[in-house]
């Protein structure tokens, strides 16, 4: 397959799984004030639920109520649990965790059957529900080299990888960093994952391009969205240093970036997973202002 069929497949294929999904189906609750006309809306902007409830910091339904106001469209990384309630607000779920954590994922075979198992089920319960996504890890080094590494990973990934596209729901490898967040995570330079994507060859496998984590590691943020944006599926965002809120007090020029995604045609989520230093929901309207290039 060329690189512009296969650019044009997993444009396709995206926007096809976000278009479709069930959980945007719904409208916005009579409370609630549409989106605002002079937004631009190129990039299709969800929020992390995590970073903005823990704490107390949101009531779940409060952080659902505010993202519709604001023009945010789904909600990122919830299970199966939450997604009826976020259906109610006419939001969509971006992506849903698979199997697995960062310490274990697929670079180990003998976590093959088990989360080669669970990946099926959690497809299943995705493609059900219009959820475009499922997220996975290449789990911890803890000895092994990155050779062995990409081939563990491939291998798992390809006993998942047909019934995936069967269902038509994208796996997303995460890109994480070693140096601050995630010590001996294997995927945690851009070069790993991609080895992994090229050699899984499916349109449905790619990576969670996480920004935070890529600066942190590898830098080259637009050079490499450019460049390697067909096997990137899903995107999270944070500032760095510190993965807080992504203004002008930290170092990565979100407007730049988001111009950069959008350029390449990119239909899926770009998912805001920092964590606010103040005002949650004033973080929340900035961020979106920020993105919204």
């Amino acid at each position: 397959m060329s690189t512009e069929q296969r650019v044009s497949r997993r444009t396709l294929l995206i926007g096809a799984a976000v278009s479709g999904a069930g959980l945007c189906a719904k409208s916005l609750t009579a409370a609630e004030p549409a989106p605002s006309e002079k937004r631009k809306g190129r990039i299709r902007q969800s929020v992390r639920q995590w970073c903005f409830v823990h704490d107390g910091r949101l009531a779940l339904e409060d952080l659902y109520r505010h993202a519709v106001r604001i023009g945010y469209q789904a909600i990122d990384l919830i299970g199966p649990q939450d997604w009826p309630t976020v259906q109610k607000y006419g939001l969509a779920c971006s992506s849903t965790p698979g199997p697995g954590s960062p310490t274990e994922g697929f670079n180990r075979k003998e976590n093959h059957a088990s989360q080669v198992a669970q990946m099926k089920r959690i497809i299943d319960l995705a493609a059900n529900a219009g959820v475009p996504n499922v997220s996975c890890y290449s789990g911890v080094r803890n000895g092994l080299s990155d050779d062995e590494g990409i081939r563990n990973c491939v291998e798992g990934i390809k006993q998942v990888a047909g019934h995936a596209e069967q269902k038509k729901v994208n796996i997303c490898m995460e890109y994480l960093n070693s140096k601050i967040d995630h010590k001996d995570y294997q995927f945690d330079h851009i070069d790993f994952g991609l080895a992994v994507a090229r050699q899984v060859g499916s349109p449905r496998f790619g990576i969670l391009y996480d920004i935070y984590h890529a600066q942190i590691m590898d830098g080259d943020i637009i050079r490499t969205i450019r460049e390697h944006h067909e096997y990137f599926l899903h995107y999270h965002t944070a500032g760095n240093p510190g993965r807080n809120d992504i203004d002008e007090t930290q170092e990565l020029y979100y407007p730049a970036i988001m111009r950069a995604i959008a350029e390449t045609g990119y239909k899926g989520f770009v998912a805001q997973e920092f964590t606010p230093k103040g005002d949650p929901v004033r973080a929340l309207e900035r961020a979106y202002e920020i993105c919204d290039v």
